[in-house]
């Protein structure tokens, strides 16, 4: 059996008057990720209804990529411009591919 890949659904939730803030943070995530080596997928959506909230939909290579990218220099940036931007803290979840 092919080794799967891991599937990635990142959640964060700016403050009210945060949302432009925080989205040039994460468009600036894009970039850069993607040329990250086991990067297959790296989308960042908004929702319609309540544009406070974003969700990163990622695939990557393995487990061990995935772990690399979150260590990674721009990620860790990013992650140090969060506070005051977000209402609650970052929800990251990893799923594999059942179907």
């Amino acid at each position: 059996m092919a080794s799967q890949t891991i599937r990635t659904v990142a959640r964060l939730v700016a403050l009210p008057e945060k949302v432009d803030e925080l989205k040039s943070v994460l468009v600036g995530l894009i970039e850069p990720t993607r040329k990250e080596a086991g990067c297959i997928k790296y989308e960042l959506l908004q929702n319609n209804a309540d544009p406070t909230d974003f969700t990163f939909v990622e695939e990557w290579e393995s487990d061990a990529l995935l772990d690399t990218h979150l260590g990674s220099e721009h990620i860790q940036a990013a992650i140090g411009k969060l506070d005051g931007l977000v209402a609650v803290a970052p929800e990251i979840r990893r799923y594999s591919l059942l179907a």
